[in-house]
């Protein structure tokens, strides 16, 4: 007999998480039909899309602002699915300013909610932790300090797993090799992030770091492009680019790498694992900037190994900071010296510790919850 489940994986981050348990659970019961809303990897997998992450994501206040129409009827349209279908069970990934929502309406229709990939509410609106206790059957929570910040809160079922990136690398952290402090070639990625307007800021900005690069190193440039992002957005690759990876090649391509540039996200916990010194930049519209500064009161750093370390230990090149003469420099910086370079490697090499727990396998622990829905 089937049994429905819902997956909101509503950005690329999160299908990439989401691919972590999904194979698992279907390959123990071939009877669970998932649906709602993903990107093409979950949909070549036999997943039923709802909705497309690509028409779904948004990034920064102001486009969110202008998608809460879109947003309302999709509440609307998956709660409805989920009645029609006699939905038990709901596995909401990250995503929070929407899930959060979604999960209220779910616990209202008897549906267990497993919520995966603690929302960031240490980082602003920790009320939220009182939706969380309140709506979710159980909560996975990724980075070190999580468990016991929800917790004292009040969220009764949190459970440590360990970051899903730890297992998506597995093969790759042991195979890692430690980065040479000088070279007469640099080996540098370009990450300019899976939304449109990250590339669009971020993208001409590298290529400016490479062209004062180009002054002083011989350089072999390889990016990673996203499947979700327009394709007009990476523009003078053949000007730049050596090597093109899509996004599945991104362990290929740090393996590989000296350096890197990259958004801010989680591709820098990534580069972190993968022990590349990264340049983490962040640019949003002037008007995303005004709301930020205005009514969001967190000032600590935005990468994870930073926020993980707790030091910084990756550059933060944040709005007007993020150009490309800032990257350069800050680079150029891990080449003219050694101990500031060694310590980086030294920092990055416990990051991998710190992100794993017992084991606990949560594709197990989500399958059990759904068939006894």
């Amino acid at each position: 007999m089937t049994k429905n489940c819902l997956l909101i994986a509503g950005e690329k981050s999160g299908e990439d998480h989401a691919l972590g348990f999904y194979s698992k659970i279907k390959e123990s019961d071939p009877n669970i039909h998932f649906f709602g809303v993903g990107g093409d990897e979950l949909s070549k997998r036999g997943m039923e899309l709802i909705y497309h992450l690509k028409d779904f994501s948004s990034w920064g206040i102001s486009e969110v602002i202008a998608k809460i129409p879109f947003y309302k009827k999709a509440l609307k349209k998956i709660e409805e699915e989920v009645v029609l279908r006699n939905c038990k069970t709901a596995i909401l990934v990250d995503f929070q300013g929407f899930n959060l929502q979604l999960a209220k309406r779910l616990k209202k229709r008897g549906v267990k909610v497993l919520y995966y990939v603690a929302p960031q509410a240490w980082v602003w609106k920790s009320h939220r932790t009182q939706i969380l206790e309140e709506n979710v059957h159980s909560l996975y929570t990724i980075l070190p300090f999580e468990k016991e910040w929800f917790s004292k809160r009040g969220v009764k079922k949190v459970i440590s797993i360990s970051h899903p990136l730890i297992r998506g690398f597995e093969k790759s952290l042991t195979r890692k090799t430690k980065k040479e402090f000088i070279k007469s070639e640099l080996k540098i990625v370009l990450l300019p992030g899976s939304r449109n307007s990250e590339v669009k800021f971020l993208l001409p900005e590298f290529y400016l770091a490479l062209e004062n690069l180009k002054r002083n190193f011989s350089l072999k440039v390889t990016l990673v492009k996203s499947p979700n992002v327009n394709s007009k957005l990476y523009s003078s690759t053949e000007k730049y680019v050596d090597k093109i990876y899509s996004s599945e090649g991104l362990e290929t391509a740090l393996l590989d790498a000296d350096f890197a540039l990259a958004a801010s996200g989680t591709v820098t916990l990534a580069c972190g694992l993968l022990g590349v010194p990264t340049i983490v930049a962040y640019k949003l519209s002037l008007l995303n900037e005004f709301l930020y500064e205005n009514f969001i009161s967190y000032k600590g750093p935005y990468s994870l190994p930073n926020i993980i370390l707790k030091k910084n230990v990756f550059p933060e090149l944040l709005q007007e900071r993020a150009t490309g003469y800032n990257m350069a420099m800050e680079l150029k910086k891990f080449l003219e010296n050694k101990s500031y370079f060694e310590q980086t490697q030294k920092d990055l090499n416990s990051l991998e510790s710190l992100l794993r727990f017992e084991e606990f396998d949560p594709a197990s622990h989500m399958l059990e919850v759904i068939q006894d829905g």
